[in-house]
């Protein structure tokens, strides 16, 4: 049977840490090199660490990993461990003291789902041991531990989510995309099936109790040659996915953000490759709920 995840994109590899009491954990996307990284945010509510750098004209380009985590700014001390355990491996930019590992992370609002308890940088260094190119573990698992989408309309529809990934293959090429879906928003597949909610909007009192905890995550994968400004293009339209499938999507309660990383040598038309970055985003992002709630 195909490897229809992140994983099917050669090289890249996913782990997972899940505290299950806590209902939180990490992730960690393990990327081979070279490679070209970037990142687009779309919520008005995020959080994370070093994406800065990924902006088209910064000097580093390339990355080891990407972290994404529950705890919310708790969570983003995990990226310590993943940095931590990809130095002793001798990974990361090259500078006169040795290389220090360029980790992007970014984080989900769960702290309100579990007991207490956020992802630290022991938690980041076990999802960096676990990590391998095996079909990605989805569900309730790692950063989606504790994800919930359709909160928009109140406490009665929320619905559990989680870690969910896809991946495409077409023209000589592979895109495979990982996300983390807990959005404020409803669910709905590509072809506008409704998996929560529905399509009414509900009056903006119900929005109140859901803010700041939210944020639907992505990273994006290809083995096609990109440079960073072309890699935008694939942000983009993964981030187009996140507007398809998640409604409302990019709220001042979410943080949406997708990372996107080029890292093989074929070639392809990049709007062609676009699409599938788009198509590959909006599965995972299905296969996140149907998974959680299986």
């Amino acid at each position: 049977m195909p490897n229809n995840t992140l994983t099917a994109v050669p090289g890249v590899q996913v782990g997972h840490w899940t505290d299950h009491e806590a209902q939180t954990g990490c992730t960690v996307v393990v990327l081979p090199e070279p490679n070209v990284a970037t990142a687009e945010t779309r919520g008005a509510a995020p959080g994370s660490r070093e994406t800065a750098l990924l902006t088209p004209g910064m000097s580093v380009e390339q990355i080891q990993a990407v972290l994404l985590t529950g705890g919310s700014a708790f969570g983003l001390g995990a990226a310590d461990g993943v940095m931590s355990g990809l130095a002793a491996e001798g990974r990361g930019h090259p500078t006169p003291a040795g290389p220090v590992p360029i980790v992007p992370a970014a984080v989900i609002f769960d702290l309100m789902v579990g007991s207490a308890g956020q992802p630290g940088p022991e938690a980041g260094a076990r999802a960096l041991a676990s990590a391998s190119a095996e079909p990605v573990a989805v569900g309730r698992v790692g950063a989606g531990a504790g994800a919930t989408v359709a909160k928009w309309r109140g406490p009665e529809t929320v619905t559990r989510s989680g870690v969910g990934s896809a991946a495409v293959r077409r023209y000589g090429a592979v895109v495979g995309a990982l996300v983390v879906a807990n959005a404020l928003g409803d669910v709905f597949t590509l072809e506008g099936e409704a998996l929560t909610g529905g399509d009414s909007i509900p009056g903006p009192p119900a929005m109140i109790p859901a803010r700041g905890e939210n944020t639907t995550l992505a990273v994006v994968a290809t083995d096609v040659r990109l440079s960073r400004s072309q890699l935008t293009r694939l942000a983009v339209r993964s981030q187009d996915a996140l507007a398809v499938c998640l409604r409302p999507a990019h709220t001042g309660f979410d943080g949406d953000t997708c990372f996107s990383v080029s890292c093989g040598t074929a070639e392809a038309q990049i709007d062609l490759v676009a699409e599938m970055a788009f198509e590959a985003t909006g599965r995972a992002i299905e296969n996140a709920v149907r998974a959680a709630v299986a």
